[in-house]
């Protein structure tokens, strides 16, 4: 939004630094709409809501809070306000460790994780009380054999000691083969 077409962000962090009543306004705008628009989601029959922060990536911890905690945050209190109880989901990509943060700040029901999350990070949030989804590879995915096996396998018995939805750490390419999707769907569902 800030720069105009897809990038590095670097523009956009620069501004953040360079004009913080600016941006904290802009956010204000984002987390009021967003609201609204989950509100209409939610009655509408959306069982659960989705906060998707693909900006989360490479920020330092104290514009982590004020970029992605604060709003996710602020966007769910107005949810709730509005008398919306379906579950959260919340999904920092790119975050790294600044996820068990998130984890502990955000009100969400569930954390969604990317390919670099440790197994570790995710016992830590499943032990907190939150649910985890993702960290597949979708490059696995594609790619398909048995490392794809190994990794499904793997994530399954790491995390299945507390509440985990199944799922990819982003999503599906469009040129992964529909049989390597259908193998890994078997080998979660176990038919």
């Amino acid at each position: 939004m800030i720069e105009g077409r897809s990038s590095d962000r670097s523009g956009a962090r620069t501004y953040a630094y360079q004009n913080p009543d600016k941006l904290d306004a802009l956010l204000g705008i984002l987390v009021d709409s967003t609201a609204r628009y989950l509100v209409m989601q939610a009655r509408s029959g959306a069982q659960v809501l989705k906060l998707f922060e693909s900006w989360a990536e490479g920020l330092a911890e104290d514009v982590f809070q004020r970029l992605v905690i604060n709003p996710h945050k602020a966007i769910i209190e107005q949810v709730r306000a509005a008398g919306v109880d379906v579950p959260f989901i919340g999904f920092p990509r790119g975050a790294g460790a600044l996820v068990a943060n998130y984890a502990a700040q955000v009100p969400v029901q569930a954390v969604a994780l990317d390919t670099q999350a440790p197994i570790a990070l995710g016992q830590s949030i499943q032990a907190g009380g939150k649910a985890i989804q993702g960290a597949l590879d979708n490059l696995l995915l594609r790619a398909g054999g048995p490392a794809l096996d190994a990794r499904v396998d793997g994530l399954i018995a790491a995390w299945a000691g507390g509440p985990y939805i199944f799922n990819l750490g982003h999503g599906v390419l469009p040129d992964t083969p529909i049989e390597h999707l259908d193998r890994v769907i078997r080998r979660v569902t176990g038919r």
